[in-house]
């Protein structure tokens, strides 16, 4: 059966999913406390694994704690700290607690993290994990012919940078993921409409056709903004949007006014299927947001 987020993207509903760090806790209300604002609010929440190199708490745990509570997860795998063994027992126990939602991405690399002698794995690469995971749904088997008990009908998501397309540009690495299988891409911080609307339109020119949601921000200050935008990769925010965080006295209020007025623009635009929340210093923005859209 489609998840939630599945049927909505099917139905062309402008989708809002927004994301949390799990906690370094083993409490599950402090997991609950960060998710519960989310909840009927957010069509999905994502559940990063290992977010900026660092220990948190089990993602599959995380994700199976949220749809306890009725909040729909998607399940963020990394190819950074799991060979191809135990990302499929991964994903098979995920599936068995509930999980139906996944995002496969890299994961950032661990000298950047606060264990820099941790040993990167990187068996796979995205889209070899994109690949396997759609060989347990279709194949009900593992990639090396072993058959799986029950159904594994995950709904497969990737990540991508949006960029402004040269003429010569080719979207050659998510190509490989939609054509591994992705069935849905969420980016990093796009908060220029107009890239957004060339580079939305440079992927249907490559017949890239998969739904996109476009990464936003309620950026809480200019000092933030500027840091993401010199240590993130892929990251753009417009000058124009830092000088107004500059000239308030509110900047965090301000930051949400201009997400809520970009998400409404965004869905203006033929091709975006729905915008990706993630609030860095200002996560207590995102249910107003969602609920100034709406």
């Amino acid at each position: 059966m489609a998840s939630r987020l599945q049927s909505a993207l099917a139905s062309g509903h402008f989708v809002l999913t927004a994301e949390v760090t799990p906690p370094l806790s083993t409490r599950a209300e402090d997991l609950l406390a960060k998710a519960d604002p989310l909840k009927g609010v957010a069509d999905a929440v994502n559940v990063v694994d290992g977010a900026s190199a660092r220990v948190h708490m089990d993602c599959v745990a995380a994700a199976a704690i949220l749809l306890q509570h009725e909040i729909e997860p998607i399940l963020q795998l990394t190819c950074r700290d799991r060979n191809r063994i135990a990302l499929q027992s991964a994903l098979i126990g995920a599936y068995a607690l509930g999980v139906r939602n996944v995002l496969f991405l890299r994961g950032d690399d661990p000298k950047a993290g606060d264990q820099p002698d941790a040993k990167p794995v990187f068996d796979l690469d995205s889209a070899a994990l994109v690949a396997t995971a759609r060989a347990m749904r279709e194949q009900h088997a593992l990639p090396n012919g072993r058959a799986i008990a029950g159904d594994a009908d995950f709904f497969i998501g990737v990540t991508d940078a949006p960029a402004e397309p040269r003429p010569d540009w080719a979207p050659t690495a998510l190509k490989r993921k939609v054509d591994a299988g992705a069935q849905f891409i969420q980016t990093q911080f796009c908060m220029d409409a107009e890239i957004v609307r060339a580079y939305i339109a440079a992927l249907r020119a490559h017949g890239i056709n998969t739904p996109v949601l476009i990464g936003v921000a309620p950026l809480a200050s200019a000092k933030s903004a500027r840091w993401m935008k010199e240590k993130l990769f892929g990251v753009i925010i417009p000058d124009w949007m830092v000088e107004r965080l500059e000239a308030t006295s509110d900047p965090k209020a301000e930051g949400a006014a201009i997400c809520v007025d970009l998400i409404k623009e965004l869905q203006t635009i033929d091709g975006v299927a729905g915008a990706h929340i993630m609030a860095p210093l200002n996560e207590a923005a995102i249910p107003g947001v969602i609920r100034a859209v709406r």
